[in-house]
């Protein structure tokens, strides 16, 4: 009895998701920053003209330096982990479990 309370209100508020995304983020994460900053971070860094990684590019204000590439690689990090979690969700179909009212 109380068991399938628990179960609705897991469903009903969307935890499973959840889970499953911070699950999912934190298995891959480590896997996407390595191909982000071993692979793809020198390439774009080179074609940039940057001093061959894009973590080392800088934007120079006067006085100011900016890590304007350690920015734009962080971005590039977040961005292919979000998709590997949300294409992971729908490939395995747990988008599905939630329970819409």
């Amino acid at each position: 009895m109380h068991l399938r309370g628990f179960l609705d209100f897991v469903r009903k508020q969307g935890v499973v998701g959840l889970a499953v995304g911070f699950i999912l983020g934190g298995a891959v994460s480590k896997v996407v920053s390595s191909v982000v900053n071993d692979l793809v971070n020198p390439i774009i860094g080179v074609a940039l003209g940057a001093a061959g990684n894009l973590k080392d590019a800088k934007l120079a204000l006067g006085p100011v330096s900016l890590g304007l590439g350690n920015f734009v690689s962080t971005l590039i990090d977040f961005t292919v982990i979000a998709l590997v979690v949300y294409f992971g969700v729908k490939w395995i179909g747990l988008d599905r479990l939630d329970k819409k009212d």
